[in-house]
């Protein structure tokens, strides 16, 4: 009698085991099933485009900016006059402010600041002349610097220019 007992008690103990391991892979499961049901909604943005100098932009065919959600990217800022015009000829160091000077307008015009920059592309013919002017930068980027890459190339888009900066611009909400 103590052996059946016994084995019943083995047999108690293996069926709640097993109870409670079924029970327990049970609700793992629902959890699971639970995660796959969720429905992801992608919101579709339409593109807004911004011009800074229309007919010059118009001639050239491009848009200085295009926002999509919460990321902008603006076209390479040359220092240039409201005709499409080459200014500071010569002079990298202020070639480079007036690009800096037309980037923030656009920047202002949505709602952003150089601290939202996430990337700052820059082409220049004289790499060891913008190295020399490079420090400039730490009055334009205050907070942090973004990523990005500096590329020497043999020639910009007119003979006179010798800086352009391009960026890439994360709007938090």
């Amino acid at each position: 009698m103590k052996k059946i007992a016994k084995n019943t008690n083995h047999l108690t103990i293996i069926v709640m085991l097993f109870s409670l391991t079924f029970a327990t892979q049970s609700c793992e499961q629902k959890e699971v099933t639970k995660e796959v049901e969720k429905e992801v909604i992608v919101k579709s943005e339409k593109p807004e485009y911004f011009l800074l100098r229309p007919e010059v932009e118009k001639a050239y065919g491009y848009s200085h900016a295009v926002k999509i959600g919460n990321d902008i990217k603006i076209s390479g800022a040359v220092s240039m006059d409201d005709e499409g015009n080459p200014t500071a000829v010569g002079d990298l160091g202020q070639q480079m402010k007036n690009c800096y000077a037309d980037l923030e307008k656009i920047l202002k015009h949505y709602g952003c600041t150089f601290d939202d920059v996430v990337v700052e592309n820059i082409f220049t013919t004289n790499m060891p002349l913008f190295l020399e002017k490079a420090a400039y930068r730490n009055e334009i980027y205050t907070q942090q610097f973004p990523t990005g890459s500096w590329l020497g190339v043999k020639e910009l888009a007119l003979p006179e220019f010798m800086i352009e900066i391009e960026l890439e611009v994360h709007k938090s909400e």
